[in-house]
């Protein structure tokens, strides 16, 4: 196949960094530059690289939508249990502060022993709710915005 002759005006930087690399290559100039220029306009390159990104962006986007999800299910429990700590719990008198605080730091520590137990089985709280249907998420935000603390 006979190669068409094309000449052409490179900034003098261009053409040095052309010609070293040739002669790191052990290779005609002309076979680098027309190397280059294939693989500039080559569709198939921008489509695949174009692709991959695509697809690497939507996985990016379903790991932050399950962060968000995640994130949602974990401030509406805390919220809930403070709402209901808050109404359920009488206030301590104040002779009894330092033996409520023993107590407390007791069933802190069996908490966390606890929680290490089930994080280990990988069992988790956000592997049991479920709110993607939105016929059960809407319902379940009106009833935790009305007042009561059970739910």
């Amino acid at each position: 196949m006979k190669k068409a002759q094309l000449s052409i005006y490179l900034d003098q930087e261009v053409f040095a960094s052309l010609e070293a690399y040739a002669k790191r290559q052990d290779k005609p100039k002309s076979l680098v530059a027309e190397a280059a220029i294939a693989s500039f306009l080559s569709p198939d390159d921008s489509d695949r690289r174009e692709a991959a990104i695509a697809k690497r962006l939507d996985r990016i986007v379903r790991v932050l939508e399950r962060l968000e999800r995640n994130d949602g299910v974990t401030l509406e429990t805390i919220a809930l249990f403070i709402r209901f700590w808050l109404t359920s719990t009488p206030a301590l008198p104040e002779h009894s502060g330092a033996a409520a605080r023993a107590k407390g730091a007791e069933r802190y520590d069996r908490f966390v022993e606890a929680l290490g137990r089930r994080l280990s089985s990988g069992s988790t709280v956000l592997k049991e709710v479920s709110i993607e249907l939105p016929e059960v998420e809407k319902p379940a935000q009106s009833k935790g915005q009305g007042g009561s603390p059970s739910g």
